[in-house]
């Protein structure tokens, strides 16, 4: 039997303020939220029992204990005790704790899988009940959609389609937890109430109004995620000198780093001028999904 088969696209936040503390102990964020033509790709062969085999050039970071694929599918079991289950196999290309969301893509892609497995018992409304308990990007990253994230990142509002562009990520093989980070910004307790709804751009479709709604609104974990590592400021630095690179920032808690372009072309050209000079960093050429 062909097992099912997902990808798990890599999610960039093209901004990310945050604005306060809430007394739940998360924060209360607005972030632009996007997603690359790359990922970890999620298998599930349907069967019996529950199995993970992990695998690929970041499998290593990984075990089993913990993995949100997992917790995904003993969460739908909870809800639904005769849900088809089966052997999932994840190959995990993306770097870990690096900003992308990478985890919560692929529980997401875990709990379509597990829809498309169980058509007549795990229902659209069902799954994205238990993406809401997963994580905050576990959401975004079920539709893997542009839109605007608000709350701790569970409300969603969706966006226009992006206009076509290129997208050059790097990540200098730092491990940051979003945990780490968000301790390090030490931002001031939330005051509203968290319930206004944001202005979501009207991009039509223009790369240029893209780029003026993301670059004056930046991303607020970019300065206490540099103070634990350093070697953000040189990834930034490296894009920034890119011919054609229109906004560079980083993504989520870091320490990815992303530049956006006009052209498919273009990302290529400079991805491949960023792995030439930075032989040791993760470096990838994509289009914004």
């Amino acid at each position: 039997m062909t097992p099912l088969r997902e990808m798990a696209c890599a999610k960039l936040n093209l901004t990310l303020e945050v604005r306060g503390r809430r007394a739940d102990g998360y924060h209360e964020l607005q972030s632009l939220v996007a997603f690359a033509e790359l990922g970890d790709i999620v298998e599930l062969e349907p069967g019996p029992n529950l199995e993970l085999a992990i695998e690929g050039p970041f499998a290593g970071a990984l075990g089993r204990s913990g993995n949100l694929i997992l917790d995904a599918t003993e969460a739908a079991k909870s809800a639904i005790p005769r849900l088809q289950l089966g052997r999932f196999r994840l190959i995990k290309t993306l770097p870990v704790a690096a900003g992308l969301g990478g985890g919560s893509a692929d529980a997401a892609a875990a709990l379509r899988l597990l829809t498309r497995a169980n058509p007549h018992a795990l229902t659209n409304a069902g799954r994205a009940a238990i993406a809401a308990r997963l994580g905050s990007d576990v959401s975004v990253c079920l539709e893997s959609r542009a839109a605007m994230m608000t709350g701790r990142g569970e409300k969603l509002h969706p966006a226009p389609a992006f206009p076509p562009c290129g997208v050059v990520l790097a990540n200098p093989g730092v491990a940051l937890t979003a945990a780490e980070v968000y301790a390090a910004l030490q931002a001031l307790p939330y005051s509203g109430d968290g319930d206004s709804v944001p202005e979501v751009p009207d991009l039509a479709l223009s790369f240029e109004r893209l780029i003026d709604y993301a670059h004056p609104r930046a991303n607020d974990l970019e300065a206490p995620a540099m103070r634990l590592a350093p070697a953000i400021k040189e990834v930034l630095a490296a894009l920034a000198r890119l011919e054609g690179a229109r906004l560079i920032r980083m993504s989520g808690s870091g320490p990815t780093c992303f530049a956006l372009f006009a052209e498919r072309a273009e990302a290529n050209r400079a991805a491949a001028a960023v792995a030439s000079a930075h032989p040791d960093w993760w470096v990838a050429a994509s289009a914004l999904a």
